[in-house]
């Protein structure tokens, strides 16, 4: 079976000399969770950006689901990035609805579509509300809808609670981890949280410094759902600090 995200030998170069990534490996397995982690300014976003096909390698190569191409990347990944990016004068369903709309949907099918999902997402009674009007974990919530209602195969998702506070971020974590176990995807997410990227992901894939590069990868095989008082938590929690100090 053609495995659903491979990167081989991928760098990276910008101007000015900057290599942000260099010689990259990964793969990823159908309805995996992977996680990559490392330190600021490694070229986690940059990973992400090459993957959606929104930018291309100086050398090496992007499949995603067997293609190559960067058209035929954007359209089997979905895309969330750092910032929720909602359309202050669109309300909550308006704004869930657009990427089907983006797609060629009509907007009263795309919101029909969208509609019965609010429940499932904790958004119930707040589909006429505007993103003014939404606390931080809805905004997100709405985001990650957004996101998911084109039924892409691979979701590719970027700090997606990073703006959180601390109680907010824990919550929304749990959130996200119930919702993958009822609607499983490939994933790939960044986080600079070790403890987030441990709690959702199957496998963790350790950047180094720029220009990044794997230099380890660690599996996460821990019972749903996980606790961070447990000490294996802990323990894979130890490695992979280690692996980012080293």
């Amino acid at each position: 079976m053609t495995e659903p995200l491979l990167l081989e030998n991928v760098t990276r170069r910008y101007s000015r000399g900057v290599t942000a990534l260099a010689g990259v490996e990964l793969g990823m397995r159908a309805d995996e969770v992977l996680a990559v982690v490392g330190p600021s300014g490694c070229g986690k976003s940059t990973l992400l950006e090459l993957v959606a096909g929104l930018q291309e390698p100086d050398e090496g190569s992007v499949t995603v689901l067997g293609a190559t191409d960067a058209a035929e990347r954007r359209a089997a990944c979905a895309y969330m990035p750092q910032r929720d990016l909602l359309l202050p004068w669109r309300d909550a369903l308006g704004n869930a609805a657009l990427a089907l709309e983006c797609q060629g949907t009509g907007r009263a099918e795309a919101r029909r579509r969208a509609a019965p999902l609010f429940e499932r997402f904790g958004l119930a009674e707040f589909e006429r509300t505007r993103p003014a009007d939404l606390s931080g974990g809805m905004r997100q919530r709405v985001a990650f809808l957004r996101t998911l209602l084109p039924g892409r195969p691979v979701l590719l998702l970027d700090e997606p609670f990073g703006a959180l506070d601390s109680i907010t971020r824990a919550s929304m974590r749990e959130w996200l981890a119930e919702t993958l176990a009822q609607e499983p995807r490939t994933v790939l997410l960044v986080t600079h949280d070790v403890e987030e990227a441990i709690f959702l992901a199957d496998r963790v894939a350790v950047l180094s410094p720029r220009p990044g590069r794997v230099v380890a990868e660690l599996d996460v095989e821990l019972p749903r759902p996980r606790s961070a008082t447990d000490p294996a938590f802990v323990e894979l929690r130890r490695e992979t600090l280690g692996a980012l100090r080293a």
